[in-house]
């Protein structure tokens, strides 16, 4: 939202670049709890569009405007959870949330103290990257709201239960329950660079239509998924390190003419294809123990929007 109203008697708003300055924290709230940059974009304008609706009296009796922007923030994606499961049932193909391009304002967080809670939180970095999102999927919208508030950005299941009308006890539960639907990881995370080397690796395979060195760098259980949303071709669901290296070939040799770009995809290192120029699809990898486990490549134009200008 590049403007905000001004408050109805047509004074100037003291409070403007307080208020404003919290459209970072609300769009990287909003993203992880959906999935998605475009209805987290549109659940701020709406946070902000009550504000603005309220009267300045009304204003000024909240204590915590920007804690007052987050409860109604989350409320607003709670609501819109429930709804995108019924949206997604009827989806065309597989669905993948959105992939982020390189921006460092979608991996900063919550300023303010964390609470004293003794639990294992996600860092906000492993927040946005495509494995991460695609197992908040697998939660309940109630179990999505309590583990990303108080997991990821920290806040008390006192304020939680706020948000989602429910006791803190019962907060604590849902997070818990949560936490118990993410993976376990089976050893030390692969280093950045080791992940941009084997994204260069597959990268070059696949332009070479090497199947030997893609089945090298790929998983045995290698997953590779497609979103098209309905509205483009998307290769679908392919399991197997050399199924989904024998897949990459077959799409080298169909596409001569495709560009592939490394670049950082949610926080992690990734691919981005273009065909004359054009953004065609974006390819988040996940690595798991030195090789390639999971490729998601969403090319549904709806989703790549954000990255017709970073190039």
């Amino acid at each position: 939202m590049s403007t905000a109203p001004e408050p109805g008697d047509g004074r100037l708003d003291p409070g403007l670049s307080t208020i404003m300055s919290e459209r970072r924290q609300l769009i990287n709230v909003a993203y992880r709890l959906l999935g998605s940059l475009a209805d987290a974009e549109d659940v701020v304008q709406e946070t902000y569009a009550r504000w603005y609706a309220m009267s300045r009296p009304r204003q000024d009796a909240i204590e915590s405007p920007g804690a007052w922007l987050t409860t109604v923030a989350s409320r607003i994606c709670l609501d819109l959870l429930g709804s995108a499961r019924v949206r997604r049932e009827n989806y065309v193909g597989e669905w993948i949330p959105e992939p982020l391009p390189d921006r460092t304002e979608w991996i900063s967080g919550r300023s303010g103290g964390a609470t004293a809670d003794p639990v294992d939180r996600v860092t906000l970095d492993e927040s946005i990257t495509m494995a991460f999102l695609v197992v908040l999927e697998l939660m309940t919208p109630a179990e999505r709201v309590a583990f990303v508030l108080h997991d990821v950005f920290r806040y008390s299941f006192a304020e939680v239960a706020e948000i989602v009308g429910r006791t803190p006890v019962a907060c604590r539960q849902l997070a818990s329950s949560a936490r118990r639907r993410v993976p376990v990881s089976a050893g030390p995370a692969t280093p950045v660079a080791q992940r941009a080397d084997l994204v260069k690796d597959f990268k070059a395979a696949w332009e070479a239509k090497d199947l030997d060195a893609l089945i090298g760098l790929l998983d045995p259980r290698a997953t590779a998924i497609g979103d098209g949303g309905g509205l483009v071709s998307a290769v679908p669901p392919v399991e197997g390190g050399e199924q989904v290296a024998r897949s990459v070939v077959e799409l080298a040799a169909r596409a001569p003419g495709l560009t592939l770009l490394e670049r950082t995809v949610n926080g992690q290192p990734g691919l981005v294809a273009q065909q004359d120029g054009v953004t065609v699809a974006v390819l988040a990898l996940d690595v798991v123990g030195g090789r390639i486990k999971h490729i998601w490549a969403v090319r549904n134009p709806e989703k790549l929007r954000p990255w017709t200008t970073t190039g």
